[in-house]
């Protein structure tokens, strides 16, 4: 079902980390000898997509394109492009150097513990939903506060997910949800399920993804993905085995 479809995936690097009290970005830090941001990429280079856009900083791009790419010999990077202002405007531009891409798939480069069976499970579900993100339901009462921080709602814990990446779209409809955003002077918006909603009006399918799936935004988390990602390779190791 894949292979007379073609996908590309736009993989965000163009945060600055603020929270790790670090002067090296999160997604260029040390994570078990290899940089954050190589995870995501080699991943998905051995992946089943066809062709992959990194979106970086302006002062980051030859450092990526020659430390990065290059040395790890990452050949699926075909673009490098300057990131935006704000998360969605990095989407954006990744989006504008997509070409002849029926499907996107975008993620965070901070998500170090995906893996090829979450990627290709996005990639059919997409064929057939049109959107959808992995995610895991929320294992604690989440609580609606005020402006003083007093709690004023407990929302049914059942109904709640925590949204993850990889998420996955057609890329038109993707498109045409950003075209509408940009016409919109009250941007609240933080990934890109909710621009696919509130803009096209259409609903994201979502699936079950892993609790592991951490985004690296404070200092513990890096010893945490350290932990995961041990454990990951422990399972490819053994499925090779068997």
């Amino acid at each position: 079902m894949l292979n007379d479809k073609r996908f590309t995936a736009i993989v965000l690097a163009a945060g600055s980390g603020s929270r790790m009290n670090s002067d090296i970005p999160k997604q260029y830090m040390d994570l078990d000898g290899m940089e954050v941001i190589y995870y995501s990429l080699d991943e998905f280079q051995k992946s089943e997509v066809d062709d992959i856009v990194l979106v970086t900083r302006k002062e980051d791009i030859e450092y990526c394109r020659k430390s990065i790419v290059e040395k790890y010999g990452f050949t699926k990077v075909k673009t490098i492009v300057e990131g935006g202002s704000e998360r969605y405007w990095s989407v954006r531009n990744g989006l504008a150097a997509v070409e002849e891409s029926e499907y996107v798939l975008i993620h965070d480069g901070a998500r170090p513990c995906i893996d090829q069976e979450m990627i290709r499970r996005l990639m059919e579900e997409v064929i057939v939903n049109g959107a959808c993100t992995v995610g895991v339901p929320a294992k604690d009462t989440i609580k609606v506060v005020d402006d003083d921080c007093f709690g004023i709602d407990t929302p049914d814990r059942n109904t709640l997910w925590q949204v993850q990446t990889p998420q996955a779209f057609d890329y038109a409809d993707l498109m045409r949800a950003y075209d509408e955003m940009q016409r919109d002077n009250n941007l609240k918006v933080t990934d890109d399920t909710m621009i696919i909603e509130k803009y096209i009006g259409r609903k994201s399918k979502l699936i079950f993804g892993d609790y592991k799936n951490i985004k690296i935004t404070t200092p513990e988390d890096i010893e945490v993905a350290k932990i995961f990602l041990k454990k990951i390779k422990k399972v490819v190791d053994i499925d090779i085995v068997m």
